[in-house]
């Protein structure tokens, strides 16, 4: 009888698309509370991304925690093998997330954001097609071109926006980074024995130690003449759309084919928009609606495929 449930994995695939649709919408709203940050203080980029990872990873280890005593007992993973998933894990979360930063410097936060974004499922789609054997199907294909369309709509409706090469190349980089991570991800997923939770913490343990150089160089701790309200901010990060968010991402990204879940985690952009329409009181145009409809019409049309596909048998790597 054909099942919703990953059959190695164990995580049905209905939860795998709720939690990445979570991780979608809470990354939305980082971009929000960042801009918040940055008024509040001096503090940059790099400095902001080691601090939401470093405080990310000690909420991270506090849940680990008290689940383990709650369970008091943990069944043992092989070491060797955990210690290289992290490390793969946590550089593809660095360079994912430094090179984008570094793209938003060199060509604008337009441009970096619909070349990331939008190579980020063309790769996805590819690798997951040459390494992993999973087909999109003409739907599928449909949908991903639709996706592209509506996040280019949403990105660069009414923006003056120009192309420069150099900020172009740390953007596909980015993107190839995080097509590197969703889809070690789901190889292990379909392996078995796969530990989100444990690939969660090592990776973010990987990625504080990457970026605290750049943070140090930047200024580890900035100024600001609302202290209180610095700290809430950067709590608010780190728990919920880094914690919380990253947590649900690992998991589902187990379950669900690799350009489904490239696809859903463009409902950030989709967030992050209605979030500076409704709380920053930027203005809602024609292209706004265009791009966010476009954009949940592709997300909703390739979760129910996934769903309707849940029970298929396929090929699990050795």
């Amino acid at each position: 009888m054909p099942t919703s449930s990953h059959p190695v994995a164990g995580l049905p695939v209905g939860r795998g698309l709720l939690c990445l649709s979570v991780t979608g919408a809470a990354w939305g709203t980082a971009g929000a509370a960042a801009s918040l940050v940055y008024r509040t203080s001096d503090m940059g980029a790099f400095t902001l991304s080691f601090w939401r990872c470093a405080l990310g990873l000690a909420f991270l280890l506090a849940g680990r925690l008290r689940r383990r005593r709650a369970r008091r007992t943990a069944p043992a993973r092989p070491v060797r093998r955990s210690v290289m998933r992290a490390l793969a894990t946590g550089l593809a979360l660095a360079v994912f997330q430094t090179a984008y930063f570094t793209a938003v410097v060199s060509t604008g936060l337009a441009v970096a954001t619909v070349v990331t974004l939008g190579a980020g499922p063309v790769l996805i789609a590819l690798g997951a097609r040459l390494l992993l054997g999973e087909r999109l199907g003409a739907g599928g294909v449909t949908a991903v071109a639709g996706a592209l369309a509506g996040l280019a709509v949403l990105t660069f409706g009414g923006s003056a926006a120009t192309v420069r090469p150099a900020g172009v190349l740390p953007a596909l980089a980015s993107a190839a980074a995080y097509g590197a991570m969703t889809l070690l991800t789901r190889w292990w997923g379909r392996g078995g024995g796969a530990d989100a939770a444990g690939t969660t913490v090592g990776a973010f343990a990987v990625t504080s130690l990457c970026l605290l150089p750049c943070a140090v160089h930047e200024g580890l701790l900035p100024h600001t003449a609302h202290p209180v309200r610095l700290l809430w901010l950067l709590l608010y990060i780190a728990a919920v759309p880094t914690a919380l968010a990253y947590a649900l991402y690992f998991a589902g990204a187990a379950v669900v084919r690799s350009a489904t879940v490239s696809v859903i985690m463009l409902l950030e952009p989709v967030t992050a928009a209605v979030l500076a329409v409704v709380l920053l009181g930027e203005r809602l145009t024609a292209t706004t609606v265009a791009g966010t409809l476009l954009m949940l019409g592709a997300v909703a049309g390739l979760a129910v495929s996934e769903a309707r596909g849940a029970g298929r048998p396929e090929p699990v790597p050795v």
